[in-house]
């Protein structure tokens, strides 16, 4: 996910956001795929853990977009029952991959693509119907039918491809009305959506990181009962808590077999938090590197050092810092003038 959150530094000046493709060694892809693998199986060993299951193809496939293997930005879905909590770990992801973003001043770090923007159009039935609750009697919602999916998938894949998206805007608050190049959206390192229908086949192959978010189901009743409360549905509450269920039993429940990762709903916020910042760490380690192996390369191009000198500090610095975070250095030239120390 680099080429999504990759930066260079000049000698002299800050962190800037740059994509950078490169040809990596195979030993590199095993020793990211091994600090990554480390890192899933201590979250899901753990009490708590924000993780229930992952494929471990997963692993082999991030540590190829860490590395730049893969040419073009990230795309992440997410998707799991209503009052699952997808949304909030959909934030908490944005926010702290934007947190990072502005520390290291990476421009257009992260693009989101909201699913329920694309329910079709339907505010002249709600017309015809007086209301949105009477609409909502003969029409279902909760079906992945009533979103143009097809629409969202060639957005995503735009963005993707380097290009500017206008997005449609669905009012969600009871006129069934959509704006339709609402929002322009720039291409940006990551991409990512949440909702119902995320995974569902019109829409999952345009994700490259599939994620399903697993709650037990007395935990999403509370829930759902808590927010029906909060938006004033009153006895309307038990009917679509009944017509959720049922559509979710057939729509999407099976898209959990389809995700790369499964999170639980049910962990505390800042677990979800943490565990990102231990793969933004791998991220910083391998943009150093990179960096370092660049000035190596132009050091010996220019003859300040030989091959078999660049050999020996290559060697040194991974015997005494297979950590490159751990002495709190980002700066590449810098890191180098510590390490000679």
């Amino acid at each position: 996910m680099v080429n999504a959150l990759n930066h260079t530094q000049s000698t002299s000046s800050k962190i800037k956001a740059k994509k950078m493709y490169v040809s990596t060694p195979i030993n590199r892809v095993q020793e990211v795929e091994t600090r990554l693998n480390k890192i899933f199986k201590e979250e899901l060993d753990s009490e708590g853990s924000i993780l229930v299951s992952y494929k471990p193809e997963v692993v082999s496939k991030l540590a190829r977009f860490i590395l730049g293997h893969v040419n073009r930005s990230a795309s992440i879905g997410i998707a799991g029952e209503t009052a699952s909590g997808k949304s909030t770990i959909t934030l908490d992801i944005i926010d702290t991959i934007k947190s990072f973003a502005t520390e290291f001043e990476i421009e257009d770090a992260i693009t989101r693509v909201n699913t329920d923007d694309y329910y079709y159009d339907r505010s002249e039935m709600v017309k015809k119907a007086g209301s949105f609750a009477e609409f909502a009697k003969n029409y279902d919602l909760d079906v992945p039918h009533a979103l143009e999916l097809e629409l969202m998938s060639k957005h995503i894949k735009e963005l993707l491809a380097g290009k500017s998206v206008y997005l449609p805007k669905y009012d969600m608050s009871g006129t069934a009305k959509r704006y339709d190049n609402y929002t322009l959206a720039n291409p940006s390192k990551i991409v990512i959506s949440e909702g119902l229908f995320t995974l569902t086949d019109k829409i999952k192959d345009a994700f490259d990181f599939k994620i399903y978010v697993d709650v037990r189901s007395h935990v999403q009743k509370e829930r759902f009962y808590v927010r029906a409360k909060e938006r004033d549905l009153g006895d309307s509450a038990d009917g679509i808590y009944k017509n959720a269920s049922q559509k979710a039993e057939i729509y999407i429940r099976p898209c959990k077999a389809e995700a790369d990762i499964v999170l639980s709903g049910e962990a505390v916020r800042a677990r979800y938090k943490a565990f990102l910042n231990k793969l933004i760490c791998i991220v910083q380690q391998e943009n150093l590197q990179s960096a370092i192996d660049k000035g190596f390369e132009y050091w010996q191009k220019e003859g300040l050092l030989t091959a078999e000198r660049v050999e020996e500090l290559k060697n040194m610095i991974e015997e005494r810092f297979p950590d490159r975070n751990n002495i709190g250095e980002t700066n590449p030239v810098l890191f180098l003038l510590k390490v000679k120390k």
